[in-house]
């Protein structure tokens, strides 16, 4: 089975599987253990950040970096369509007790303006009714806006008005990586916008686990109070370190590699007949398409297409194809080839005369 479903698939190489059975351990709620250090030390330079922490993954990297940020009450600022809002279960609502205001835009970037006019609207009631805005939060890449990239001039604007404003500035940095190969812009430089970071090893890095967040030494040692709180806090963790440390001295530069079999799969797909590409260059490597031209509906195109060997996965009405380490541009090709023929097949029985969309989707069915 070829899975594009997410990044977050990749399977551990051999090598990596080496170095993870190799590490040396420690206990890691302690500050004990030796790789889960230099993997700290090796993240927090890589940032330019004072002091880091290990989690287990990105998501509570989050509702961390929130809860040290706020106060119950507190107005926290993401782009309408961000990680944070839509697919983090309203963690942030639970455990740090913050209002979110989500700041429209097309592709998951926002200016200055679009900052004050959220600012705005939250101070719409007078002193004393309306909430106190905190925290602004970036996402770098653009999960749901298509792996979509903030410029660095872009990101430096935004973050100096918020600091004019009075906010603190947090980066969800899932796929920063991505941003830094595709931009040949320094971690550093992307890190030095924003007061917290975090890197994630799981996805295009290839690693089976693991996130880093990075900021200043006060910052961290009040979050490690909250992973603790929250239950992260682990023992022999250096063997999910090992696997961290491997793909940041083997899997960085590569992601260039997924990135041009994404652009290669946008391409294509935008030249078949009943298929919308969103961005046919993406940024990075994340591809979004809409199959309703075609008169199918999105889960039934899914499970055609997992007939034929190829998972990918629906977000909304749209579905999203995520190019990663364990997919070649042999896969690509399969993948396009089995999405052609069920576009034909189903074209095919709509230009026949098929009265009922069940009469299609059998027909297609057993042409697939």
């Amino acid at each position: 089975m070829i899975s594009l479903t997410s990044d977050t698939e990749t399977k551990p190489t051999k090598a990596m599987r080496v170095a993870i059975a190799n590490a040396e351990v420690g206990d890691e709620q302690k500050g004990e253990d030796p790789t889960v250090n230099e993997l700290l030390k090796r993240t927090a330079d890589l940032l330019g950040k004072e002091d880091a922490l290990f989690f287990a993954c990105g998501t509570i990297c989050n509702f961390v970096s929130i809860k040290t940020h706020t106060r119950p009450g507190d107005v926290v600022l993401a782009e309408h369509m961000a990680h944070i809002i839509r697919a983090e279960s309203g963690g942030a609502a639970m455990t740090s007790g913050v209002l979110m205001e989500p700041i429209a835009s097309e592709r998951g970037i926002f200016t200055a303006d679009d900052v004050q006019q959220a600012l705005d609207r939250v101070a719409i009631a007078p002193y004393l009714y309306s909430a106190n805005p905190r925290l602004l939060c970036v996402e770098q890449t653009h999960n749901f806006a298509g792996g979509t990239v903030w410029q660095l001039d872009e990101l430096q604007q935004v973050c100096n008005f918020a600091r004019q404003k009075g906010l603190a500035t947090h980066m969800d940095g899932a796929r920063l990586l991505n941003a830094v190969v595709a931009t040949q812009t320094t971690a550093k430089d992307f890190a030095s916008c924003v007061d917290s970071v975090w890197l994630d090893f799981s996805k295009g890095l290839g690693a089976p686990m693991g996130a880093v967040l990075a900021g200043t030494k006060e910052f961290i040692a009040e979050a490690r109070r909250y992973k603790h709180m929250f239950g992260g806090a682990m023992r022999q963790a250096g063997i999910i370190a090992a696997g961290c440390l491997y793909s940041l001295d083997h899997h960085v530069q590569r992601l260039q590699e997924d990135h041009k079999n994404a652009t290669y799969l946008a391409r294509r797909l935008s030249q078949i007949e009943g298929i919308k590409v969103r961005n046919t260059s993406p940024d990075t490597n994340i591809v979004f398409f809409d199959v309703s031209g075609l008169g199918i509906d999105t889960a039934m195109f899914l499970n055609l297409l997992q007939k034929h060997g190829v998972k990918m996965g629906a977000v909304g009405k749209s579905i999203r194809a995520v190019t990663h380490l364990d997919v070649s541009w042999t896969d690509i090709d399969v993948a396009i080839d089995a999405i052609s023929k069920i576009a034909r097949a189903y074209t095919n029985v709509k230009s026949n005369g098929a009265q009922s969309t069940l009469s299609a989707q059998k027909t297609v069915l057993q042409i697939a």
